[in-house]
């Protein structure tokens, strides 16, 4: 504190025994930096000004679900067992799989669901939708949805199955992705989870 002091007394005397030309260009320089400092932070605020008004300025933009029927998935069973049609059991399997590709697509959040339960499947009817060469599409537009999903589940043997993914544009009619699990092992109450992993590492993955 001392020492502070002595030094800072020798140079007020310093400054006060100067000549007046002296004084004035440091008083000068003094004012300089003070209107250098005052004019840098008129900039600092100018350009912050500028940099939220650019902000506000620029649009936000959000990308709207895409509206998709998913339609209640179909078995195509080529197993020794064939022959005697589905069984109560299959067919409650078959709608827990339309209902989990359902629940993934819908916790993406990059779809909405458009309810299939009662559209007019026409020219389906008796063959299944996977047959009809592409109508999901038109029938989906009619119930106004962008996209059409549909899914089967190809039944090899009591253990073996395939899950397989087609989506369409519902006003183009073109085929946007067909997907496949490749052939899978496990009972018929799995094939959920050949819908969860087709759409998990597949359908959504990809985008």
């Amino acid at each position: 504190m001392f020492e502070t002091d002595k030094y800072g007394n020798r140079a007020a005397r310093y400054f006060h025994r100067a000549s007046p030309e002296f004084r004035d260009a440091c008083g000068r320089n003094r004012w300089t930096h003070r209107l250098a400092h005052r004019f840098g932070l008129a900039a600092v605020v100018v350009c912050c000004w500028t940099g939220y008004a650019a902000a506000d300025d620029v649009p936000v933009t959000s990308t709207a679900p895409i509206k998709i029927a998913v339609f209640a998935f179909e078995l195509e069973d080529f197993s020794a067992a064939a022959e005697q049609g589905s069984s109560p059991d299959e067919t409650s399997y078959l709608a827990q799989s339309t209902e989990e590709a359902k629940q993934q697509l819908l916790q993406s959040g990059r779809y909405s669901l458009i309810d299939t339960a009662g559209a007019d499947i026409g020219a389906a009817k008796g063959q299944g939708l996977r047959y009809c060469r592409g109508c999901e599409a038109a029938i989906a537009m009619k119930l106004g949805a962008d996209q059409a999903l549909i899914g089967v589940v190809t039944k090899i043997s009591m253990t073996e199955y395939v899950v397989q993914f087609q989506v369409r544009d519902a006003r183009e009619g073109a085929v946007i992705s067909s997907l496949t699990t490749g052939l899978r092992m496990g009972a018929h109450d799995s094939w959920f989870r050949g819908v969860r992993w087709l759409m998990k590492n597949r359908m959504l993955a990809s985008k």
